[in-house]
Formats: structure tokens, C-alpha cells, sequence
């Protein structure tokens, strides 16, 4: 074991609502944390290697994208 497997991985972007959602319906997909600022929705999703992040400004948007995550998966809000 050496140090770089105790370095923490950086989590990666993701610029589409499309590709984010594709993200959430893959197996390793364990859960998915939504943070709301005064200006952005944040949602996170976790899977085995790494935490993907998307960032949307438009509210409305944002409450369409968690209407239409995947049922299975925990679902918490920060």
C-alpha cells in the first residue's frame, strides 16, 4: 500500500442533465445528495470510484431532475 492509494480522488463534473441521469441509473450508483444554495442545486451521485457532481441554476429544472431519479436509489437532502 503506498501513498497514493490514500490520496483522495478529485470528484469529476458533469455538464449535462442527460449524461448526469445516465450516471444515476448505472449499478454502482449508491446514492445521490442534493445541496441547495441561494443561487445553484448541487447533486452528488456516488458511485464505486468516484462522486460525480452537477451543478444547474434553474430551480424548476432542478426539481424536474429529482422527480426523475431512479426510484431505488437513497435520495438525501443537505
Amino acid at each position: 500500500m503506498g501513498w497514493a492509494d490514500s490520496v483522495p480522488v478529485p470528484p469529476k463534473q458533469i455538464h449535462e442533465i442527460k449524461d448526469f441521469l445516465l450516471t444515476a441509473r448505472r449499478k454502482d450508483a449508491r446514492s445521490v445528495k442534493i445541496k441547495k444554495n441561494k443561487d445553484m442545486v448541487k447533486f452528488k451521485v456516488r458511485c464505486s470510484k468516484y462522486l460525480y457532481t452537477l451543478c444547474v441554476s434553474d430551480f424548476e429544472k432542478a426539481d424536474k431532475l429529482k422527480q426523475s431519479l431512479p426510484p431505488g436509489l437513497s435520495v438525501q437532502d443537505l
